[in-house]
């Protein structure tokens, strides 16, 4: 299976929000601990390693940096104990006094630990003014990475598709003259001059082909699609390069070439790109868009006709954009109990906190609040789970995704009609 599946796209979204907010913490001095551990690394190991560390760290002169680090070490070491072997995949951490965020003449010590998509390739301790994500980021690129030649006898296109986008990268016109002989040319030498047209062309995609695909991108699977028989007399020929060759897993009948066969490709291509995560996600759309489209159909969209419709367990998939950016704040009177909730666009999150604390609570008219944030896709899991239903996110990036968010960044498909609809 892909990386980019069902299962893991509720993880990869979150990893990829972590990842956001870590490129930007940056602590008061070299006082922010990197943990990366590869599989099978026993437990007993990396703590005794970061006990050693803890040792080391007592040199440090500065006595604020000296005990942050040696807190968030000690924050560390607690955590491991815990466990009595790593995750299949390895272990990642990040740990250390950032800031807040709220009032950032306060530091607080933040700790998230991660298990990996795919396994820990290096062993790897540092404590320094910022976190290190590279083996992190590398971890979760899309590596399904497929090209496609959508090729006719008037144009060719070339395309990529990276996991859950596809991307046009060239289109060139072939400079082969139509079928139809001009006058005075004998019918055998137009044939001559025309299939030396086509053997240029042919050579000229297989030199775009070899440019796109191995040097500027590194492809693990080539598609080749068009109308007619163009596609398999390019390939039957012998231009492409053979490491293309070998990586050409089939081929797609289209109406079209170019950018336009591209796109059909996804549509008809199917079968040999099911594994990829943007195939998944049109198809998971336009059944959302069928449902939405019809009068009694089964999807609601937007904020509360959807959270209506999961509180009342009548949810078999949720949608969510990945780029929605709303968050569920929770204001709880720690006089009476009475719970407040809004849901907020993330530029507002901080704002909205400050200004519900101060608040009057409607049941006993005290202002003693204690206030949390969450993220809607983790309050939308949470809900999910408590009711088996599905929750798949959806990338932004694709045309699929860009039509789903003008639907406001969240939907339903739904189990049953509701006399409501």
């Amino acid at each position: 299976m892909s990386l980019e599946t069902e299962k893991s796209s509720l993880e990869l979204y979150r990893i990829r929000r972590l990842l956001m907010e870590l490129q930007n913490v940056r602590g008061r001095g070299t006082e922010l601990v990197t943990l990366y551990v590869p599989p099978k690394r026993p437990v007993y190991d990396v703590i005794n390693q970061l006990r050693d560390e803890y040792g080391t760290a007592s040199n440090i002169k500065s006595d604020q940096t000296r005990s942050h680090v040696q807190g968030a070490l000690m924050h560390i070491m607690q955590k491991l104990k815990l466990y009595k072997q790593f995750p299949e995949n390895g272990f990642i951490v990040f740990c250390g006094y950032t800031p807040s965020p709220e009032n950032p003449a306060d530091e607080t010590l933040v700790y998230y630990e991660i298990n990996p998509p795919k396994p820990v390739p290096t062993y790897l301790y540092r404590c320094d003014d910022h976190f290190h994500l590279d083996i992190l980021e590398e971890m979760v690129k899309e590596e399904a990475l497929v090209g496609v030649i959508s090729i006719d006898l008037s144009e060719a296109g070339f395309g990529i598709i990276m996991g859950d986008r596809v991307e046009v990268v060239e289109v060139i016109t072939s400079g082969v003259g139509s079928k139809h002989r001009q006058g005075g040319q004998s019918a055998r030498r137009f044939e001559r001059i025309r299939e030396n047209e086509i053997n240029d062309y042919f050579h000229r995609v297989a030199e775009h082909a070899k440019r796109i695909f191995i040097d500027q991108y590194s492809i693990k699977s080539l598609i080749i699609s068009g109308p007619g028989m163009a596609k398999e007399d390019f390939f039957k020929g012998g231009y492409l390069d053979y490491r293309l060759e070998k990586m050409t897993i089939g081929f797609v009948d289209t109406g079209y070439s170019g950018a336009e066969g591209i796109r059909e490709t996804l549509e008809r291509g199917g079968e040999l790109i099911e594994n990829l995560r943007l195939v998944e996600e049109r198809r998971l759309v336009e059944r959302f868009l069928q449902e939405a489209s019809k009068k009694d159909g089964l999807a609601v969209y937007g904020l509360e006709p959807s959270l209506k419709a999961i509180k009342a367990a009548n949810a078999d998939t949720i949608l969510v954009s990945e780029d929605i950016n709303t968050f569920r704040v929770e204001a709880t009177c720690r006089s009476c109990g009475y719970v407040n909730e809004k849901f907020v666009d993330g530029s507002k999150l901080y704002e909205v906190k400050a200004s519900m604390a101060q608040e009057a609570c409607p049941v006993c008219g005290k202002t003693n609040w204690d206030v949390k944030h969450f993220d809607l896709v983790d309050y939308l899991a949470d809900l999910a789970s408590s009711i088996g239903a599905k929750l798949e996110i959806i990338s932004s990036k694709s045309e699929s995704g860009q039509m789903f968010k003008n639907f406001g960044g969240i939907g339903v498909i739904l189990r049953y009609r509701t006399q409501q609809g």
